[in-house]
């Protein structure tokens, strides 16, 4: 039999120092590679400069003072309403597809979930650009146009997944005893549903929700291919103006997104947290 020290040579051949040299000097590119990008947009969005350069030239608001103004930005302000919107109602739609899909699956054979449940996650890893010109030929194949609707039908195609997944993972840990116990003690299938299953599966229909509204509001690929003209979405006004002019307003906006999304995060974080 071998030793203990040998199961652990055969574990980890490598040096106990170079080991954590490696993962130290990984991770720490890694989080540059994450962190530097988001410090140098919001570092230029303070320039007191005509154009995005870094290092900044000198420190001013006048680019924040610009977005927020209704006359200079008014275009960027109805994008921005625009991407509020579908990114809200990509929500609603998920959260109507999800939790019935949850509730479903859960009480499904083990057979029929490893056979149903790839076809429901399948968006997740198809290309989103391939998608999204799919289904622009497949709507104007049944005679529908590029629209607000269509961009929002797109966004719970593509992004409803992951409501489902978080939700089903959360489904996973209820013992089934409690909605039983509901209907034995006399209570309809809607109360069991609307005090028991609901409650259960909330936060991970929260987190969910967090993932589809983030992952909607940035979203490129498919509204390039669903949005009509006047359904014009932040992320693509913010190519527009940097194929234009190289604007500074698109690095105050990327400054305004990235505090949307720490604010939100830390909402999600508070309501998710376990309470003690």
């Amino acid at each position: 039999m071998r030793s203990s020290s040998e199961n652990r040579a055969l574990e980890n051949p490598l040096p106990a120092w170079l080991y954590k040299a490696f993962v130290f000097g990984f991770g720490s590119l890694s989080l540059i590679y994450l962190v530097a990008p988001i410090v140098i947009a919001i570092t230029m969005s303070f320039t007191a400069g005509q154009t995005l350069k870094y290092p900044p030239e000198g420190f001013s608001l006048r680019w924040y003072e610009a977005l927020f103004d209704p006359v200079a930005s008014g275009t960027e302000h109805i994008a921005a309403f625009n991407s509020l919107k579908i990114a809200g109602l990509a929500v609603l739609g998920s959260l109507l597809f999800a939790v019935p899909a949850t509730i479903g699956m859960a009480r499904m054979k083990r057979s029929a979930v490893g056979t149903i449940e790839p076809l429901l996650l399948a968006p997740l890893v198809l290309p989103s650009l391939a998608y999204g010109l799919a289904a622009l030929i497949v709507a104007n194949f049944v005679g529908f146009q590029p629209s607000l609707w269509l961009t929002v039908a797109g966004h719970v195609v593509v992004f409803g997944p992951l409501m489902y997944r978080a939700a089903s993972v959360v489904a996973q840990g209820i013992n089934p005893s409690l909605a039983e116990a509901s209907i034995v003690m006399g209570a309809t299938w809607f109360t069991t549903l609307r005090r028991v299953t609901l409650p259960l599966l909330l936060p991970g229909i929260l987190a969910g929700a967090f993932l589809v509204f983030i992952q909607s509001l940035d979203n490129v690929s498919v509204s390039l291919f669903l949005a009509d003209a006047r359904t014009t979405v932040l992320p693509l006004r913010m190519f527009a103006l940097i194929e234009e002019s190289l604007d500074v307003r698109v690095a105050a906006m990327s400054g305004v997104l990235i505090c949307l999304t720490l604010i939100v995060l830390l909402v999600a974080r508070r309501v998710l947290a376990p309470s003690r």
